[in-house]
């Protein structure tokens, strides 16, 4: 149950693109025909599927205050947090180079319509996000991290599958000149915002038996998290 509700969360409640507006350069270009927000979109699940548990493994046993104790008793002091960011890129780089290298051999065409956005994922904030929302969050164990990172590659998937039908489809509408582009394409992207601010209280809401400070400490933990992921949006946007 744990599994399938951050499952669930990580897609609809804290997507990447709607929730904390990560990754929208690639978003952005990316979206003008299906075909080629399909090939990245699957790219980018494949990376956070393998570098969010990667990243999580690193921040266990060599990151975090303490984590060196299992060299021995001398090393349990060691604080290396300063790095996260450091290890955390350097995965994502190593991961992207492997998908670049096999999207090229057996898909020369899509590694073609995706050209220079195929290697800039590995300074899309979206997969840099992932990880460190794992890290903030505390996520306890592998399997509940390498879920996080294939609900949030699904979700970011999601987003830009759907803004690259809608704008297939608007090509042939009569949009006013002064919203055409990348216009009508914001205002689109800011309405699914809204729409999926729905899905919030899917997994917020409590029991009619439940007590009713249970219900209330739910949802000002929810709350509490949102607004954290909003600060560490914040701060990889400046780092950009």
């Amino acid at each position: 149950m744990e599994h399938l509700e951050l499952f669930l969360k990580s897609i609809f409640i804290d997507n990447m693109v709607f929730a904390t507006f990560l990754g929208m350069c690639s978003y952005l270009a990316v979206s003008k025909k299906v075909s080629t927000a399909v090939g990245l979109g699957a790219a980018v699940i494949f990376v956070l599927a393998i570098t969010v548990p990667l990243n999580w493994l690193l921040d266990q046993y060599l990151l975090q205050p303490g984590a060196l104790k299992w060299l021995g008793a001398e090393y349990a002091d060691y604080d290396l947090s300063f790095l996260s960011f450091i290890m955390f890129i350097a995965t994502i780089a190593t991961m992207v180079q492997l998908v670049e290298i096999v999207v090229e051999k057996f898909s020369p065409s899509l590694y073609n319509s995706l050209g220079i956005f195929l290697p800039l994922i590995a300074v899309n904030c979206a997969i840099l996000g992932g990880s460190l929302f794992m890290q903030s969050r505390e996520i306890p164990s592998l399997g509940l991290a390498t879920t996080y990172g294939v609900g949030s590659g699904i979700g970011w998937f999601l987003a830009i599958l759907a803004i690259a039908a809608i704008r297939e489809k608007i090509r042939y509408s009569n949009v006013p000149p002064a919203l055409r582009g990348l216009g009508i394409t914001f205002i689109i992207t800011g309405l699914m915002a809204i729409g999926f601010m729905s899905f919030g209280g899917m997994l917020t809401g409590g029991d009619d038996e439940a007590p009713k400070e249970t219900a209330t400490a739910k949802v000002e933990s929810s709350k509490a998290e949102s607004e954290n992921n909003k600060v560490i949006a914040n701060n990889i946007k400046v780092t950009e």
